[in-house]
């Protein structure tokens, strides 16, 4: 089963925020919803600060997917590969099972201790806690607990453990304006040459903001072919 992400109700996590900008437009959960609410769910990104550095890379994560949900909406004829499809559909699978989750952790909090019903009539007016049936020392407890442990693992797959380089945004932005500002034009394929997926996800981002604020400008002179980046000083010269 997939990681929703289930952490209510303090959790602000990427899928809880882009199930709110659904909600708050009173959309759907499909793939014209994901690409209609990708612009906001990105200038959100923006705005998050003192974070882990796990969690702004799960934000990262969902804007990549969402980035690609809002190009192959745009442009269907759009190749894709089989990895890329399904992870599309599982964003939009994981949404659709978190609003289940998270109406349901509504409901449940309503009716909490309502019409509570009690099996042992001589526990009724004993306080709330935990009571042991028997003595039970310190270290008598913690073996127990160790050999549940032990028999749990044994249940669950390895998993192999995986270092996750991360990618800071408001750093790309500064290297891209750096770089850009050092050659004065130059093509997003030769920025991007060598890298990852998630570095050029991080990058056309990058690239957004700098656009945004006038800093470049691009011309890509055909569909699918290479963007071309000027530094902005320089094509006003021109």
């Amino acid at each position: 089963m997939s990681d929703y992400e289930l952490k209510l109700p303090e959790f602000q996590g990427p899928i809880d925020k882009l199930l709110e900008l659904i909600e708050a437009k009173q959309l759907e959960i499909n793939r014209v919803s994901l690409a209609e609410v990708t612009a906001d769910f990105i200038q959100y990104l923006e705005t998050i600060k003192n974070v882990s550095a796990s969690t702004l890379a799960d934000f990262i994560s969902v804007a990549a997917k969402l980035i690609l949900i809002k190009s192959h909406t745009l442009l269907p004829s759009l190749p894709v590969t089989a990895e890329e499809e399904s992870e599309m559909a599982e964003l939009e699978h994981r949404l659709a099972i978190y609003r289940e989750l998270r109406n349901a952790e509504r409901n449940i909090h309503k009716i909490w201790g309502k019409n509570v019903a009690l099996n042992r009539e001589f526990l009724a007016n004993v306080p709330e806690g935990f009571y042991l049936s028997q003595p039970l020392q310190p270290n008598e407890l913690l073996a127990v607990m160790n050999k549940l442990n032990q028999e749990v693992t044994t249940f669950l797959p390895q998993e192999a453990s995986e270092k996750v380089k991360i990618v800071s945004l408001e750093e790309t932005i500064r290297g891209l304006a750096a770089t850009i500002n050092k050659v004065m034009s130059t093509s997003f394929d030769r920025l991007t040459k060598g890298k990852d997926k998630k570095e050029i996800v991080v990058l056309f981002l990058a690239l957004l903001h700098l656009l945004k604020d006038n800093i470049i400008q691009v011309d890509q002179p055909g569909i699918f072919e290479s963007i071309n980046i000027v530094f902005q000083n320089n094509a006003k010269q021109s």
